[in-house]
């Protein structure tokens, strides 16, 4: 069996360093659009919880801000009471809100 999971969507929150005497690592909240729409003829979003580690969580929190657009590749690891999360393994950064906020 294989754990994999890729997502785009929007970074929903300020990105959240999470420091200890171990490790430290990174939150955030992913905004993901589903690709159907609903009974009303509007897309769903769906809101997921992303940890990333060590290199990869360190550019993200550096590069990226809220509503940038980026790529997760990782995997679905389950915690109490059936909440998920995603463990990224890889952010692609695909957009960045820098040039309309420095346009305004």
């Amino acid at each position: 069996m294989m754990n994999n999971v890729v997502l785009i969507g929007r970074i929903n929150n300020d990105i959240e360093k999470m420091e200890s005497e171990e490790k430290t690592s990174y939150r955030l909240m992913l905004k993901v659009m589903r690709n159907f729409k609903n009974a009303n003829g509007e897309y769903d979003t769906d809101y997921i919880p992303i940890e990333l580690t060590s290199y990869v969580g360190s550019n993200t929190f550096e590069y990226c801000k809220k509503n940038d657009l980026i790529g997760i590749k990782g995997r679905i690891e389950s915690i109490e009471n059936n909440i998920i999360r995603v463990i990224a393994d890889r952010v692609t950064f695909l957009s960045s809100n820098q040039k309309l906020a420095t346009q305004s």
